[in-house]
C-alpha cells in the first residue's frame, strides 16, 4: 500500500474513525484503525464491537493520491496523535505489516497487525430510509438526553427512532422525564429501531456540519447510517420500547404560556439553592397571577422570583416541585420564544411544549415530594 494525502483531510479522518475506538477491548485488534486504500480511494474504519464508524476518502480528491493498494491495521492512539503533529503532506506505505510514515524531513514507522485479521463489516441489505441530516441531528439534541443513564432497564438507555410514510418520531425516556419529537416527512421506508445513546451522540457529532441526506438499513441486530462519506454501525437495544403516549396526562387544570429564556434564567438561579436536595428541587406556584419559583436548602438559604405569565388557562391554585436540571435540559431543547407549560395536578407530571400551535416538541417532567 502506498499513498499520499494532505495532512489535514488524513488527520480530520482519522478523528472521526478513532471516536468508534476503545484502548479497553478485549480483542487488540480493535484498538487500531484498519486503512485501506483502493482503486476508488482510502476507507478508514474504526470499531468496538457495540459501534463502528467507517470513513472514505474519494481517490478524485486532489489532496489524495494513491500509488498502490492495499491495507493494514494500525495503533488508533499512535496513528492519530502523530499525523495530528506532522506538516501538510504526507506520503505512506506499508512493507511486512510495518506501516512508513513521511512529511518533510520526518521519517516515522509503526508496527501494524494484517488487516485480514480484522472483523468484518455487517451485512446489512434491504429497503432502504432516507432522512435529512438536520431531521436526525434535531432530533437527537430535543430527546437523546432524556434516556436512562443507569442499566436497570436497558431498552430505557436508548432512543427510540420510528418512521412511518409521512413521520419520524424520536422518543427517550428514563421513567422520571420523557422527551418527545415529531416532524412530518416524506419517509421511503418505515421501522422502529432502539439505538443506543451513545451511538446516538457519535452520529450527531459526525454529520453535525452535513446538510445532505443520510441513508438508514437495518439487518441482524443491526442498523447502519450512511453519508456520501460517512458510515456508522450500531448494535440496536433488543426489546421492546414501552408504549410513551400512556405517560402524557389527559387532563389539564393549568395552563401557563412562558417566555422561554426568562424563565430559564429563573430555574438556572433557583437550582443554586437546591444543591443538597437529591433531585434538585425547585418549586413552581402561581402567586398573584405570576409564576413563583422557589428553592431552599437548610445550608444555603432560599431564593424566590416572580415571573409575568404571558397567557393563562384553567385553576390559579398550582403548586408543584419539580427537579431543576430536568426542567433546564428540557427548556434548552425548544428553538421557540415562548413555551407552554400544562399543570395537571401537584402529583402528576408537568408538560412542556413550544407556544407554537402544533408544536413538534413534547416534554413531560415527573413532580418530586418536597413539600
Amino acid at each position: 500500500m502506498e499513498f499520499i494525502i494532505a495532512q489535514s483531510l488524513f488527520s480530520k479522518a482519522l478523528s472521526d474513525v478513532s471516536k468508534a475506538v476503545s484502548s479497553r477491548t478485549l480483542l487488540p485488534i480493535l484498538s487500531g484503525i484498519k486503512i485501506v486504500a483502493g482503486e476508488d480511494g482510502i476507507t478508514l474504519i474504526g470499531s468496538n464491537s457495540d459501534i463502528i464508524i467507517e470513513r472514505t476518502i474519494s481517490v478524485t480528491d486532489e489532496k489524495v493520491k494513491i500509488n498502490k493498494t492495499g491495507s493494514i491495521v494500525v495503533s488508533a492512539k499512535y496513528l492519530t496523535e502523530l499525523v495530528k503533529k506532522l506538516p501538510e503532506q504526507i506520503h505512506i506505505k506499508t512493507d511486512n505489516n510495518q506501516i512508513y510514515i513521511q512529511a518533510g524531513t520526518i521519517s516515522t514507522k509503526l508496527n501494524g497487525i494484517d488487516a485480514e485479521e480484522y472483523p468484518s463489516l455487517p451485512i446489512i441489505v434491504g429497503d432502504s430510509i432516507h432522512i435529512s441530516a438536520q431531521e436526525l441531528k434535531d432530533a437527537v439534541k430535543t430527546t437523546g438526553f432524556a434516556a436512562a443513564r443507569n442499566e436497570t432497564r436497558p431498552v430505557l438507555t436508548g432512543v427510540n427512532l420510528i418512521f412511518s410514510e409521512n413521520s419520524f418520531t424520536s422518543v427517550a425516556t428514563d421513567s422520571q422525564r420523557l422527551a418527545f419529537k415529531k416532524s412530518d416527512i416524506q419517509s421511503s421506508g418505515e421501522g422502529s429501531f432502539v439505538v443506543p445513546k451513545s451511538s446516538i451522540d457519535e452520529l450527531a457529532k459526525l454529520v453535525n456540519h452535513y446538510s445532505g441526506m443520510v441513508e438508514i438499513q437495518s439487518a441482524e441486530g443491526y442498523i447502519h447510517f450512511k453519508t456520501n462519506e460517512i458510515s456508522l454501525y450500531s448494535r440496536l437495544i433488543a426489546g421492546h420500547y414501552p408504549n410513551t403516549s400512556v405517560l402524557i396526562p389527559n387532563e389539564v387544570k393549568t395552563t401557563l404560556v412562558l417566555c422561554k429564556e426568562t424563565l430559564i434564567k429563573g430555574i438556572d438561579r433557583a437550582c443554586l439553592f437546591a444543591g443538597e436536595w437529591k433531585n434538585n428541587n425547585v418549586v413552581l406556584s402561581i402567586n398573584e397571577h405570576k409564576l413563583a419559583i422557589s428553592s431552599g436548602s437548610s445550608e444555603m438559604g432560599s431564593i424566590e422570583e416572580l415571573q409575568e405569565i404571558k397567557a393563562m388557562e384553567g385553576e390559579s391554585d398550582l403548586k408543584i416541585s419539580v427537579d431543576g436540571h430536568f426542567l433546564l435540559d428540557a427548556l434548552k431543547t425548544i428553538n421557540d420564544g415562548e413555551i407552554k407549560v400544562k399543570f395537571s395536578g401537584s402529583m402528576k407530571p408537568i408538560v412542556i411544549e413550544s407556544a407554537k400551535e402544533e408544536s413538534p416538541y413534547l416534554h413531560l417532567i415527573s413532580p418530586v415530594r418536597s413539600f
